[in-house]
């Protein structure tokens, strides 16, 4: 299996499909003794997933069991031996074996009219069905594993922001103890501090609890329960421009959802061949071997049986046939409506969300930021409350963290509108000047 990753949330056609290439790797730390972690890519996950996942190996072994059905759809009936005793345990004459005539048969049906062939065409299109289900399987847990991947760097990043308010908040609280002792501010402002800091170690611990349900949620994605990393590897705030939307719905009958009715077509067809193939009557050869006791003679029979099609020709599964044969055409008709919408507002969400990174990243985070550094300069100088100081240090924070849920966001709607088109985005076409 071949990888590359453009973006942190393509963990599905992009990883199953392209290249392999430097992985942008950027470690987000937990505070806690970071050294001593077990660390995960996101190539290693894809790796794992394929192999283990508990989903996936079910369709695998259906994919065997469909094997094997072509297999024995391409069998060749079996002989059938008889034997037939006559002229035995009557009455008068005939109350022995004496005047008994035993024969010894072997029949064998063939089957006319294209049977085995439009069998074995039946089954071999079958297994392909079963092939673009597994496809469309592996996408779909590729996607949540991506989206899995994506929340558990989200949560990484969210600890040490936490981490990182609760040291600001414990600054901040020694010094307003120095100004409280000094007695430039009243002592309120010293409690002010100390709850600010209780709070801030509170959202440390959820951030920290968060993060421990990220790494066992994507852990499950291959079966295991107890993670055995701690970390992983990835950087959250790689992302691209976003392509037309045009160019995304001319991908879309790559999907492995919608590529599958192909093959369902083609295996309802098969099966309307088959059943009208069993119209035609088999025939049954017979020969064997007969022994006359009474005159002590020997003589070969032979025999051909035939149905006769007077009543029942099939003609009640050729119909229901067809009929699933157009149920099936309805179907991805439907199923490709579907898409379509789904991709429609895949797209919205992929663009607003594209838009909420830009705007965060250029102008809200290092806004707040600016306005914190004023404020907390000017506090040491006594030009500003303390009040006015926690205000900016909660928008600071809240930015932050905003800005790591519309990462995520981010490459969760490029996972999605990858696996709806069933292509990854870096090979599409943009838009003119947003290349």
């Amino acid at each position: 299996m071949i990888f590359q990753q453009k973006a942190l949330g393509l963990g599905l056609i992009v990883l199953v499909f392209w290249p392999i290439s430097g992985f942008p790797e950027m470690i987000t730390e937990i505070p806690e003794n970071p050294g001593s972690a077990n660390t995960i890519t996101l190539r290693q996950v894809v790796a794992r997933v394929l192999v283990e996942n508990p989903e996936l190996k079910v369709f695998a072994l259906e994919q065997r069991a469909r094997e094997a059905q072509v297999l024995q759809s391409g069998l060749l009936p079996n002989p059938r031996l008889g034997m037939e005793v006559e002229n035995v345990a009557g009455s008068g004459g005939f109350n022995g074996f004496n005047k008994s005539e035993t024969t010894i048969r072997l029949s064998q049906l063939v089957e006319l009219g294209g049977k085995r062939a439009a069998r074995i065409q039946a089954s071999s299109h079958s297994r392909d069905l079963s092939n673009w289900d597994y496809e469309a399987k592996r996408i779909d847990v590729l996607t949540e594993t991506s989206k899995a991947f994506t929340e558990l760097l989200k949560a990484q990043r969210q600890v040490a922001v936490s981490n990182e308010l609760a040291g600001l908040a414990e600054k901040s609280l020694t010094a307003v103890a120095e100004r409280v002792r000094a007695g430039k501010v009243s002592p309120i402002e010293k409690i002010k501090a100390e709850v600010e800091l209780a709070t801030a170690k509170l959202e440390f611990e959820r951030s920290k609890s968060e993060w421990d349900a990220a790494r066992r949620n994507l852990a499950a994605t291959w079966g295991e329960t107890e993670p055995q990393f701690q970390l992983a590897l990835g950087n959250l705030e790689e992302t691209s421009s976003v392509p037309s939307f045009e160019a995304l719905i001319r991908k879309i009958h790559q999907n492995p959802g919608l590529a599958r009715w192909g093959a369902e077509l083609s295996q309802r067809q098969a099966v309307v061949d088959l059943e009208r193939s069993k119209a035609i009557p088999d025939v049954s050869l017979e020969a064997g071997y007969r022994r006359l006791e009474e005159s002590n003679d020997n003589a070969l029979v032979f025999g051909i049986s035939v149905p006769l099609p007077l009543f029942d020709r099939n003609q009640g599964a050729v119909a229901e046939a067809r009929h699933r044969l157009a149920k099936a055409q309805a179907q991805k008709n439907a199923i490709a409506m579907r898409l379509k919408n789904n991709l429609a507002n895949g797209y919205r969400a992929l663009t607003f969300a594209h838009s909420e990174v830009v705007a965060l990243k250029i102008q809200v985070v290092p806004g707040a930021q600016s306005a914190f550094d004023a404020l907390t300069e000017g506090y040491r100088f006594g030009k500003f409350d303390f009040l006015e100081v926690l205000d900016s240090q909660r928008t600071l924070f809240r930015a932050r963290m905003q800005y790591l849920q519309v990462l995520a966001n981010y490459h969760k709607a490029v996972a999605e509108v990858e696996r709806l088109t069933g292509a990854p985005l870096g090979n599409m076409e943009f838009p003119a000047g947003k290349e």
